[in-house]
This record gives C-alpha cells, sequence and structure tokens, in this order.
C-alpha cells in the first residue's frame, strides 16, 4: 500500500520559516495533484496549497505571498516553504496526493499522516 512521508514541521518562532516535504513510499503510475492541507485544534481541516500536474497553483488567502509550493518531479516530491510564519499558522499540516498507483486501479486521494507546526515565541 502506498504511503505519503512527510517531513519537516516542528517549532518556529514568529516570522521565521519552516520547511516541509512530502513523497510517495513506493512508485506511482501517475500524480494528478499534491499538496498540503492544515488543521488547528477546534477547527475544520482547510486547504492551505496545491499544485496540478499541469502546473496551476492554488494558495489558501491566509498564507499568500508567505508560502510557496513546489515540487521535485523526478522524485514525486512536493514542498511546502513557510516564510513569515505568524502563530495562527499552528496546525497539524497534511500532506494530499491524488495518485494512480497502478495502472489497473483508478486514481484517488491519498494522506500523509501529519506533522505538528508550532509557531511561538
Amino acid at each position: 500500500q502506498v504511503q505519503l512521508v512527510e517531513t519537516g514541521g516542528g517549532l518556529a518562532q514568529p516570522g521565521g520559516s519552516l520547511r516541509l516535504s512530502c513523497a510517495p513510499s513506493d512508485i506511482v503510475v501517475s500524480i494528478n495533484y499534491m499538496g498540503w492541507y492544515r488543521q488547528a485544534p477546534g477547527k475544520q481541516r482547510e486547504m492551505v496549497s496545491l499544485i496540478h500536474s499541469g502546473g496551476v497553483v492554488r494558495y489558501a488567502e491566509s498564507v499568500k505571498g508567505r508560502f510557496t509550493i513546489s515540487t521535485e518531479p523526478a522524485n514525486n516530491t512536493v514542498f511546502l516553504q513557510m516564510n513569515s510564519v505568524k502563530p495562527e499558522d499552528t496546525a497539524i499540516y497534511y500532506c494530499n496526493a491524488n495518485m494512480r498507483r497502478a495502472w489497473n486501479v483508478d486514481s484517488r486521494d491519498y494522506w500523509g499522516q501529519g506533522t505538528q507546526v508550532t509557531v511561538s515565541s
């Protein structure tokens, strides 16, 4: 079973930076999009940023100009560079990817296990 493996996260001071990365644990046939969601305590999970295979990028309004999503296609890796972080960015960040793991199955969404990001002085 393919899994999404996340790295990065941790503690940052307000105004600081963090970098998240995520990649499938095994070879997949194709990826339609990859990106990040987050869930703060007591709140619903929300989209942070997504990047489609055709290059279209989406950002939540709250992170525009501060976060940058990018990919390394050779390794099917997606990154989230988080700059000028704020306390309200504190949440569990989940990697999301719509992938086809084999030619005889349909594409579907996969989720990472989540990584904690805490912004505090």
